[in-house]
């Protein structure tokens, strides 16, 4: 029987909630209605929650209202994506619960359920049923009632598994995107896997005992591994060397024993150890001041390959630098705007910047920037008002959510995608207010429609839709239109899908993978299908979209 949790119990509780989600990213990442190739919500919110994991150990205060508002303060810093957002928003709850107490009993943590589900509602500007959402505010309505008739938090603790499991399977019935994929909502299993991590620490039980999710908790396997070491400051680095390697063709009589013995000889002569076997390939990791005792140990195992070694020290200066010019900057006169866009791909990137736009923080589909990210940012501008252009859907949240990082006045313009944003920087006029920017930008930016073209991971179903691993996706204003083989023949569907008789610019952002004979073939197609038009040919660089298309 439990009546109280401490706070060094709550601190076990979010390790071992976190623990379980990192082991089960995956399971939740699969769970992603769109099979598209990008940061999903089980990624998002593992790192956001790691982040309010690292924040967390390192405050000193023993009471749960400490503990809880590191959290808090962790979770905000570090949200990735709607879903990240949502999560920290959660914990953010817990904390305004906790604000003030040494102890959790029962009636606060059905408090902690209630506080958590508000700020999380009250986070988003248009609460969709069938989601995260609905999750949490269904535990809060069971925990309270149950609140009421036990002070046993363990007992009051299973209320929150079966009720949270009990809505989860309902999410289909509640969002019907979710049915025809034939998935529950991945925030929602997300939110219950860390609930599920937290109550085995409750009950003392191993991390991974008891867990039903779609996939069982286990070690990363060696294809997954990376690398994820934050750089210290240079006093406080004691091995210098980030070192991983692979041992691509271990000897054909290689034992358990001998990797294991592989790892003890790593951890005397450094940190951060990290050795995975999977039979065909043992992957490692170590910080270290000898990298070349470390690939000699290895060398006994077999042969080496992928070698990479990163200087942390000069990764601490050159951070240290950084951080100085940041400090000089912002010690120079404040100016009156700047603007800050999310995009990834060199080309893009320099669009941006001959936009004027001050900052571009790395991300889009591919990888979600944390609220941090995007504060840092804006803050890198010296600026009173610092305009957010985030240029995708599963961004915008984190951007509002960056206001709470920064004195500046932070306006966030909800670009949905890359073309949009461009778009909206290029209607910026310096002269005038933040609200006449505001408007004109936005208005700049709703005139334009954007097809994204990419691939599917997986199979899957979508509005009516069959898709299958490697089909061609055709995505008009982030909503999937066209299914094909062929990436010209999608591309050219998508635009001929948002052509209509105001339309006379066609803009064609060609990724990573198109060769710009390529690009341009395509825009000499829609040249003559679409002779008053014009069409221009940009580098975008993007990773995994062909092409990203705009229509204005």
């Amino acid at each position: 029987m439990s009546q109280r949790i401490d706070g060094m119990h709550l601190k076990e509780m979010f390790s071992s909630g976190a623990a379980l989600l990192t082991q089960n990213r995956e399971s939740v990442d699969a769970l992603n209605v769109f099979p598209v190739p990008d940061g999903d919500t089980g990624t998002n919110m593992t790192q956001t929650i790691n982040s309010a994991i690292k924040e967390m150990n390192a405050q000193r205060g023993s009471s749960v209202a400490d503990v809880a508002n590191a959290m808090a303060r962790g979770a905000l810093k570090g949200a990735r994506g709607n879903s990240g957002v949502i999560l920290s928003q959660i914990l953010r709850g817990f904390s305004k619960a906790l604000n003030g107490h040494d102890e959790i009993d029962a009636k606060l943590l059905a408090d902690m359920m209630r506080m958590g589900a508000n700020t999380a509602y009250k986070a988003v500007m248009k609460p969709k049923e069938g989601t995260i959402l609905t999750v949490a505010r269904v535990i809060a309505d069971e925990t309270e009632k149950a609140a009421q008739r036990t002070d046993d938090l363990e007992t009051l603790f299973r209320t929150i598994l079966s009720s949270g499991d009990q809505i989860l399977r309902r999410t289909p019935e509640l969002l019907p995107v979710l049915k025809q994929a034939g998935v529950v909502d991945s925030g929602g299993m997300g939110l219950m896997v860390i609930y599920r991590g937290m109550y085995s620490a409750l009950v003392g039980e191993p991390v991974d005992a008891g867990v039903d999710v779609n996939k069982p908790a286990r070690e990363p396997s060696a294809d997954e591994f990376v690398d994820d070491h934050e750089v210290e400051s240079v006093e406080d680095i004691e091995f210098a060397y980030c070192t991983e390697f692979i041992v691509s063709h271990p000897r054909p009589d290689l034992r358990d024993r001998e990797v294991a013995r592989l790892r003890e000889r790593l951890e005397r002569i450094g940190n951060c150890v990290l050795v995975v076997y999977d039979m065909s390939v043992v992957k490692v990791h170590v910080h270290t001041n000898d990298p070349g005792k470390a690939l000699q140990y290895a060398l006994e195992l077999g042969e080496l390959d992928a070698i990479k070694i990163d200087n942390m020290l000069e990764e601490a200066r050159e951070r240290e630098e950084k951080r100085k010019a940041a400090e000089e900057a912002r010690k120079a006169e404040q100016k009156e705007y700047g603007i800050v866009a999310v995009a990834l791909g060199e080309g893009l990137t320099k669009i941006f910047h001959e936009l004027n736009v001050d900052q571009v923080v790395d991300g889009g589909q591919t990888m979600n920037p944390s609220i941090q990210d995007l504060a840092e940012a804006a803050k890198a501008t010296n600026a009173r008002n610092v305009i957010i252009l985030p240029n995708n859907t599963n961004i915008i949240l984190a951007a509002e959510q960056a206001r709470d990082l920064t004195d500046q006045n932070v306006i966030v313009l909800p670009t949905k995608s890359v073309p949009m944003g461009i778009s909206a920087a290029l209607a910026f006029n310096p002269e005038a207010d933040a609200d006449q920017n505001r408007e004109t930008m936005m208005e700049a930016a709703q005139n334009v429609h954007t097809a994204s073209i990419t691939y599917a991971v997986r199979d899957s179903n979508y509005e009516d839709k069959e898709i299958h691993t490697g089909d061609i996706m055709g995505m008009l204003d982030n909503k999937l239109e066209i299914l094909g083989h062929d990436i010209v023949s999608v591309a050219s569907e998508c635009v001929e899908h948002m052509m209509n008789e105001d339309a006379s610019l066609i803009t064609i952002y060609y990724g990573e993978d198109v060769d710009e004979a390529q690009a341009r073939t395509l825009g000499e197609a829609f040249e003559a299908k679409y002779p008053d038009c014009d069409v221009e040919v940009q580098h975008g660089g993007q990773p995994l979209y062909y092409y990203l298309i705009a229509v204005e």
